[in-house]
């Protein structure tokens, strides 16, 4: 899958949320709109297409107040499954947002 697909999935509404992703979120003080603004100006960093029940990925962007923003989502052919978001620690996190830190 590629980034430009997931923009597309997003400008058509299909995203489904899941209640782990919504709880996430909220507790995170993270809105919807950050969430679909790092798939509309971000880029995956880490595709990992053998998860089940389907391929997924991490995608690094910004919050619409350009603050980092860390989003997993699961996709098919049909929709993007929202997954979790969470601001990246730096550290565990290189200063780029992209890099993970070695342990």
């Amino acid at each position: 899958m590629r980034i430009e697909d997931l923009r597309i999935f997003c400008i058509e509404g299909k995203i489904k949320w899941s209640l782990h992703a919504m709880k996430r979120l909220r507790e995170r003080k993270i809105s919807i709109d950050d969430f679909i603004n790092c798939i509309n100006i971000g880029e995956i960093i880490e595709p990992y297409p053998d998860d089940y029940p389907h391929p997924s990925c991490l995608i690094f962007g910004y919050t619409t107040s350009k603050q980092p923003l860390h989003i997993v989502i699961g996709y098919d052919k049909t929709v993007i499954y929202a997954i979790t978001a969470y601001h990246p620690n730096v550290e565990e996190w290189e200063l780029d947002f992209k890099t993970r830190k070695e342990t």
